[in-house]
């Protein structure tokens, strides 16, 4: 039977820590099926949907991870997913792509992800960074969203709301069909 997990670790930076990981889940006979991997400050950090096979490929992976965590002074946590598991979007749902830009302020996130959710959307993805802006050296914070809306979700009122936070925060919001 083929079983999935979702395999999340962070660990300091370094050359080889993708391979160290990789190695694992093709060591164990796994497939790592999807995966986000991303450098955050001096840490690295990634998310993977692996599948395997095996009535005892839960402990042989939780033991391959402690044994990874202490060689390679990382933090592993595995969770076991439902086979067929999908998001929790509606069947039907529309694809939207949300953009923001604008000076880093507290509440960016938390304020246009409640937006999202107060129509029932569904946050599929979301990509933040910190850049400097090329002319002053202010730091910018920019967002990518990829989110699905229910069919009966009423996009006007979305678009008030990102209206209203973007005065709030001085900042631009871009909501496209993806």
């Amino acid at each position: 039977m083929r079983r999935h997990f979702i395999l999340t670790a962070v660990g300091k930076d370094r050359p080889g820590i993708v391979a160290d990981l990789s190695e694992m889940v093709f060591g164990l006979g796994c497939n790592l099926e999807n995966s986000n991997m991303t450098n955050l400050g001096s840490e690295f950090a990634t998310m993977m949907l692996i599948t395997g096979q095996g009535d005892d490929l839960e402990d042989r992976l939780s033991l391959a991870c402690k044994h990874l965590e202490y060689a390679k002074e990382m933090i592993i946590f595995i969770k076991p997913v439902a086979e067929g598991a999908s998001p929790a979007s509606h069947p039907e749902g529309r694809p939207f792509r949300l953009h923001t830009m604008g000076e880093d302020k507290a509440g960016i996130v938390a304020k246009t992800a409640r937006a999202i959710a107060s129509t029932r959307g569904n946050i599929l993805e979301l990509n933040s960074r910190l850049r400097p802006a090329a002319s002053t050296g202010t730091l910018l914070y920019e967002m990518d969203l990829r989110f699905d809306l229910p069919p009966s979700a009423d996009v006007e009122a979305l678009r008030k709301q990102l209206r209203a936070i973007e005065s709030d925060l001085h900042i631009d919001i871009t909501l496209a069909p993806a």
